[in-house]
């Protein structure tokens, strides 16, 4: 299989906050004309966020990229 080369979405702000309960959310921004060139026949967006190793300089904490993944026929259980 080959491994498909990650598609980050540029324009987007994501910081997480965490409370001194232990909660915690992201907030997010992101570039909605980067977001509609992405989109599928359905107008769908998939997005993963994952957790920067470290904050970026201006407090960025998580980076998103594209899910383009497609199933295939062949992948369904039935």
């Amino acid at each position: 299989m080959e491994k498909k080369e990650s598609k980050f979405i540029d324009k987007c702000y994501i910081r997480e906050k965490i409370f001194e309960d232990g909660g915690a959310v992201l907030n997010c921004a992101f570039g909605i004309d980067e977001l509609n060139k992405l989109a599928d026949s359905n107008g769908w967006v998939n997005i993963t966020i994952s957790k920067r190793r470290s904050p970026s300089d201006n407090g960025k904490t998580h980076y998103a990229k594209h899910d383009d993944y497609k199933r295939k026929e062949e992948d369904l259980p039935f």
